[in-house]
């Protein structure tokens, strides 16, 4: 129907082009000359734009006739139910620079960005070194989590690496879930030196409790530039140091929990990692979708009446012709 309005703006030039010019006189004169001084009526003037006010209301009731609408729509969401929780090793060898801008800042952006690809999940932090302790407890609330993500830093803890009280201290926190799935991503860049759990007694943990572990080495091959000492000044002393991680444990671990194990050599490794686990953790969605429409076609046809009708009461009673 809309596209008949061209048709419209046609009609009415044509209309406009060809019947305005036709004139039905009733008193014929040699010369006008003589009316020149005098200014037009008002009422002529109207009634040249009369048509106007016709073709506005044709155009009105083409739009009405097409039936304007404005959609309402509400889905009903049903996810399987996944529980994550992320385990960032905030040791201080996570300070090392063959990550941009170190491991923990690259650790830190692609939870986040792993944590927007989740919406329907909910997740969680622990972060641990010498020791652990829960950063975020397991949330659908995802801007709470991502500014705790961003206060993950070195130094909140004794130093080492406590891999074992780590996948503990996530196991705990999944332990009560009632989601089908519940899965650990565990990220370490060193070998299990510290802590009360041993990282064997922490996977059968998770085995008992039915969680899956992935476990993430994060780390160049060689050597990376390392903080190995506090200067006077208070600044980091680094040095090139040799990478050690603990692979044969963090497979073991991987493999006892039905998880996989990752190594990550760079940023563009790390993110693909989170991508492929994204994949293997896929929540099943069932989407109920629900469309509520409002007619708005009412105001068209009442502007069409109403002009209509101011045409045809200029016509008739204010410009009306006389024979």
């Amino acid at each position: 129907m809309l596209w008949l309005i061209p048709l419209v703006f046609v009609w009415a030039g044509v209309w406009w082009y060809f019947l305005s010019k036709k004139a039905y006189p009733s008193l014929r004169l040699s010369s006008t000359k003589a009316f020149a001084g005098y200014p037009v009526p008002v009422k002529a003037k109207i009634k040249q734009w009369l048509p106007l006010l016709r073709v506005a209301s044709l155009i009105l009731l083409l739009v009405a006739i097409a039936r304007p609408q404005t959609s309402f729509d509400e889905e009903k969401v049903t996810t399987e139910g996944i529980d994550i929780v992320l385990a960032i090793d905030v040791s201080g060898s996570m300070l090392s620079e063959d990550f941009s801008p170190n491991r923990i800042g690259a650790a830190k952006r692609e939870a986040m960005e792993f944590v927007d690809s989740r919406p329907h999940d909910r997740i969680g932090m622990v972060v641990f070194s010498g020791e652990s302790f829960t950063q975020c407890p397991i949330t659908i609330d995802h801007a709470v989590l991502k500014s705790q993500i961003d206060k993950v830093q070195n130094g909140l803890m004794e130093d080492g690496t406590a891999i074992g009280n780590g996948l503990a201290t996530c196991v705990d926190r999944l332990r009560e879930s009632t989601a089908k799935s519940r899965v650990v991503i565990l990220m370490t860049d060193g070998v299990n030196n510290r802590g009360s759990v041993s990282p064997e007694d922490a996977a059968d943990i998770a085995v008992q409790y039915k969680t899956r572990v992935y476990t993430v080495g994060i780390g160049t091959n060689g050597k990376a530039r390392t903080p190995v000492a506090m200067g006077p000044d208070g600044k980091l002393i680094f040095d090139y140091v040799a990478v050690e991680i603990d692979e044969a444990r963090l497979k073991q671990i991987a493999k006892k929990t039905g998880g996989q194990y990752f190594r990550a050599t760079d940023n563009k490794t790390l993110k693909a990692i989170y991508a492929q686990i994204d994949k293997l953790e896929k929540t099943k969605i069932e989407v109920s979708a629900y469309q509520r429409k409002t007619e708005k076609f009412y105001a068209f046809v009442l502007l069409a009446g109403f002009f209509l009708m101011i045409e045809i009461l200029l016509r008739y009673l204010v410009v009306r012709a006389i024979p």
